[in-house]
Formats: structure tokens, C-alpha cells, sequence
């Protein structure tokens, strides 16, 4: 089974659709399909680490003007150029390759038009969504999220053919995620380790603040595991930061890091695709909002007790930051409850849905044979 996967990843959109495609890809591949990428050359790509991880990536030409505004979808300007550029750009691509079974779509400025484009040069389409803002055309829609109206989210958005794989127990999480969660410590509630991640690129230096506020509490037996993205620029600051911090480790673009979670008693950090790592490993957090995507679900989250959430970026202050780490730290019976709650989010369901999910990518490509 060929499979086509068109994502992008730059310092404004983030890593995370690739990340979670690369997830998939690679299930794919270890059930044999055989998996390309097409990835426009934005600013902050991860092009050279989907090579690295051994995928064939087909490059679609950097934007000629920057920050120009197009018309389409309320993210149209994350593409770089046109839909119609886009589309125009990866039919031809297509065209080059061998008939692709399914072409997976995991991006904020594509929609149906798009789509149906793409419609006549490959068997199946999939898009992996959580906005539920466009109509699709599509034959499978993944949302690995978490919202209230989930089950109506997409009425009227999809084909009646569509089928829904809705909520985390569907979440393409990496497979060192699986064994982490099987060989799991039981937290007792107390911090000890606290991890601050907050994506790839993390523009607000939302990472440098929370660093701030843990000195502010100095608290030199409390280790630190700092994560940064490749792609961060506030990185130098942030190491110059940790160098300073007693027991403080500055990561730069892990592989590691479900352990580097299951390791920690807390963690700080944005919405998106991470919150479904921790929430799988039961690790506490404290949440950040980055962006309008992350809110809903991220308020979703908290309303299970998984996690607490300080607001947006631009309203948590070191001292609000602060406070909060001051109740984990002195609230041991609640930062335990919190680590139970954000297990049960996904529950023990995660290996075996979202097996039935590449499953039934296989089969549907059977029964189109």
C-alpha cells in the first residue's frame, strides 16, 4: 500500500502535525505500506527530520513572498502560498509518484476545495483535524482531541460516507509512549522532577518564564528537565538560563521523551498534540494556552481534573506561574489525584483503538482492491 501524507511544520505552525503523522507513518511502515511525505520549505521545517527518519520527502518550493495573505480557510496564510498553488504544486507531485491508496492531510489551511482537487489522482483520502472549522472531503476523519460536543462537532462539515475516529483514545502517540505507560512508576504525589515543554517553537518564550518563576521559589531540590524545540529562538537564553539553575538539564530536540516524562512528578507546558503524551503517562501538569485551537480542548482537559489550566500566554505571569507550582509542591494529595485523573483520560483503550484505526486503513484499502 502506497500512502501520501501532506504536512507542514514551520516556526508559526509548530511541530506537531508532523510529529503525529510521523507516528502514523511509521505504523504504517512497520505493516508494510510504503510512506512519502510532501512538505512545503517554510521556516522551521522539519524536512531533514523526516528524512532522518528514513521517509522519502517530497519538497514543495519555499514561498516566493512572505507573509502574504490568501484567501481560503482562517489559516490559509500557514500554507505559504494559494490553495490553488498548493494543489496545482502537489498534483504534479502525484503525478510523479506511483498511484497512492491514501493521501493523509494533517493541515489548518486545507479544506475540502482542496481536497477535491486531489479526489481524481488517488484512491482515499484522511484528514487528522481538531478545529472543525471547513467541510472535507474526505473518506476518514481523525480528531484526537478532547471537546464537549464531540460526537457533532463535524455535522454537515463531511461527506455521509466519512467515517469518524473521534477523541484520545484514538491518539497517534509514538510506541516509546506504550512502553513507558506499561512499565510506569507510581507517583506518590510528591515533586521532585518538574518538566517544562512548550512545543517546538514556543515564540512567546513562555519556557523562560516559567524558569523565572521556579528560581523566584528557590527551590534547589526540586530537579529541572528543559526541553527545548530545534527551532526555539530563545534557546541560548533559555540554556544560559538552566546553566544557572541548580539541577536544571537543558534538552534541545529529544528522542527521549517519554522518559524524560515518566520521570516527572509535574509538568509545565502548552496545549496540543503533548497534552495526550502526559495525560498517558498520568502526569500532572500545568497548562499554558498558546494559541485559539488549544483552548477549547485544553478546557476540556481541566474540566476532568487532568490538569490546570492558567489561561493564555499573554495573561500568566511569573508570579501566577509561580503560585501555581506552590500548590503542586504543597498540595501532595491533590497532585497525586490529579496524576489519576489525567490516566483515565485515555484509559488502558489507547493501544488497542488506535490499532482498530490502522487496521481499518489496511482493510478499507482491501476492500477498494
Amino acid at each position: 500500500m502506497n500512502v501520501c501524507i501532506r504536512t507542514d511544520a514551520s516556526i508559526e505552525i509548530g511541530s506537531g502535525h508532523v510529529m503525529r503523522c510521523l507516528t502514523l507513518a511509521e505504523t504504517l511502515r512497520e505493516k508494510g505500506a510504503t510512506v512519502v511525505f510532501l512538505c512545503r520549505e517554510l521556516p522551521g521545517n522539519l524536512i531533514g527530520y523526516i528524512k532522518e527518519k528514513g521517509f522519502f520527502v517530497h519538497r514543495l518550493p519555499a514561498p516566493e513572498k512572505a507573509n502574504s495573505l490568501f484567501e481560503g480557510t482562517k489559516h490559509a496564510q500557514w500554507l505559504g502560498v494559494p490553495w490553488q498553488t498548493d494543489a496545482k504544486e502537489v498534483s504534479k507531485a502525484l503525478g510523479a509518484l506511483p498511484l497512492q491508496q491514501w493521501l493523509v492531510i494533517d493541515h489548518y489551511a486545507l479544506d475540502a476545495g482542496w481536497e477535491k482537487q486531489m479526489r481524481p489522482l488517488v484512491g482515499r483520502i484522511m484528514v487528522i483535524d481538531d478545529l472543525a472549522d471547513r467541510c472535507h472531503e474526505s473518506d476518514l476523519l481523525l480528531d484526537q482531541n478532547l471537546y464537549v460536543n464531540m460526537e457533532s462537532r463535524y455535522d454537515g462539515l463531511l461527506p455521509a460516507r466519512c467515517k469518524k475516529f473521534l477523541g484520545p483514545k484514538y491518539a497517534l502517540l509514538r510506541p516509546e509512549f506504550r512502553e513507558a505507560r506499561r512499565t510506569l512508576r507510581e507517583r506518590d504525589g510528591i515533586v521532585r522532577r518538574i518538566l517544562i515543554f512548550f512545543g517546538a517553537s514556543d515564540q512567546t518564550n513562555e519556557t523562560g518564564k516559567a524558569l523565572r518563576a521556579i528560581t523566584s521559589l528557590n527551590r534547589p531540590d526540586i530537579s529541572l528537565d528543559v526541553i527545548v524545540g530545534g527551532v526555539n529562538p530563545h534557546k541560548e537564553e533559555i540554556k544560559s538560563l538552566c546553566q544557572k539553575i541548580p539541577n536544571a538539564t537543558y534538552h534541545r530536540q529529544v528522542a527521549n521523551m517519554a522518559e524524560l516524562m515518566a520521570s516527572a512528578d509535574l509538568a509545565i507546558g502548552a496545549g496540543g498534540t503533548t497534552t495526550w503524551e502526559r495525560c498517558y503517562l498520568k502526569l500532572p501538569s500545568i497548562t499554558v494556552v498558546l494559541a485559539d485551537n488549544q483552548q477549547e480542548t485544553t478546557n476540556a482537559v481541566a474540566s476532568t481534573g487532568a490538569s490546570l489550566v492558567l489561561g493564555r500566554s499573554g495573561e500568566v505571569t511569573e508570579v501566577s506561574l509561580a503560585r501555581a507550582i506552590t500548590h503542586f509542591i504543597t498540595n501532595v494529595t491533590a497532585t497525586n489525584e490529579m496524576g489519576i485523573q489525567a490516566g483515565k483520560v485515555m484509559g488502558d483503550r489507547f493501544t488497542t483503538e488506535c490499532k482498530t484505526l490502522i487496521e481499518i486503513l489496511l482493510e478499507e484499502q482491501i476492500a477498494a482492491s
